[in-house]
This record gives C-alpha cells, sequence and structure tokens, in this order.
C-alpha cells in the first residue's frame, strides 16, 4: 500500500537545482537505458545538470516548477518550459522537460504537473503547448493519456557522438481544459 504524501507543486527556486539535477540524472538512466547509450548516461553528472539547469533559470522567458514531496522536503520531479523553440508560429509554448522519479509515477504528480504549467502558460496569454518526445520513450502513452495528440515527427541528436533519436511533436490545443485535467491526492 503506498503511503499518502503531501505534494506541493510551485516555481523552482536556485535552492531547488542540486534536487532537479538528481531527478533529470535518475529518470534518464531509468527511462532511457536502451535508448540511448550506456557510456553517455553513465557519464551524466548531477553537478553537470546542475550547472545546465541553473542558466536555463535565468533565461527570459524559461520557466521550471518543482513537485516537491513536503513528507521529505525533497524535489521529486519538475517541469521546465517556455516560448516555443523551432516550431511553426502556431505553438505558443513548449514543454522542454517533464521527469518524475520512477517510484511516484501513477500518483497524478506528472498531470498536476502539467496542469500547473498549462494554468501558467494561459496566465501569460498562451493558447496551446507542445512537447517533443522520444519515440522509444516508454512513458510516451502519458502524454495522449492527458489529451495531447502528436502532430509531427522529428528526430534529435542526444549524447557525445549525438545519437540520432526519433522523436514525436504532442501538441495540447486547448489549455483551458488542460489547466483543469485530472486530480492529485494531498
Amino acid at each position: 500500500m503506498k503511503s499518502i504524501r503531501r505534494i506541493e507543486i510551485r516555481p523552482a527556486v536556485p535552492d531547488d537545482l542540486m534536487m532537479i539535477a538528481s531527478v533529470l540524472v535518475r529518470t534518464w538512466r531509468a527511462t532511457f537505458r536502451g535508448i540511448i547509450s550506456d557510456g553517455y548516461l553513465d557519464a551524466m553528472t548531477v553537478e553537470d545538470q546542475a550547472i545546465r539547469h541553473a542558466r536555463r533559470m535565468r533565461l527570459p522567458g524559461s520557466c521550471l516548477m518543482v513537485a516537491v514531496d513536503m513528507t521529505e522536503i525533497r524535489v521529486i520531479g519538475f517541469a521546465n518550459y517556455g516560448k516555443a523553440r523551432g516550431m511553426p508560429p502556431a505553438f505558443d509554448r513548449e514543454l522542454y522537460e517533464l521527469y518524475l522519479l520512477p517510484e511516484f509515477h501513477g500518483a497524478g504528480i506528472g498531470s498536476a504537473l502539467v496542469r500547473a504549467v498549462a494554468t501558467h502558460c494561459r496566465e501569460t496569454g498562451a493558447s496551446s503547448l507542445f512537447a517533443w518526445v522520444l519515440k522509444d520513450n516508454p512513458n510516451r502513452v502519458f502524454y495522449e493519456r492527458i489529451g495531447a495528440r502528436p502532430v509531427g515527427r522529428g528526430r534529435v541528436g542526444v549524447g557525445v557522438g549525438r545519437e540520432v533519436l526519433d522523436q514525436v511533436a504532442y501538441r495540447w490545443d486547448d489549455l483551458v481544459v488542460l489547466s483543469g485535467f485530472g486530480n492529485i491526492s494531498t
């Protein structure tokens, strides 16, 4: 039986960076093993990811939301989003990253993070949101479950050797609906 935890979704602050980086490294290793080279995954460091996210946190228009397990006061997931990059102008905002520690999957926390992103995007005048997701990501169905539809395909270079991987663009057309999707127990 899963224990009930109080989860808080809030904007990230600089003190969250090491925990955000830890979530990213752990989730990449758990999710992308067998998709991205072991050498690349094993070489990832929390310190490098903290530096990367500190830079991203300072970019105008880039936002980070965190899910904090208030039982242990630790970041267990995060969403990074901002202005759409490299897509047609019809795409207002892009969800750059959405990661949640595997032991918290299925508890509604990922949905709560996406709702918070959608709410903030609406407040800043956006009408749609999209995300690139690796085609072989075993969690890709999550996006479809919360109302995203596939609208394009692309390729991305990942890692030191720039492995080229297929990806799918998912779009949410109605941020009003998305911002009210699902429930989370607190």
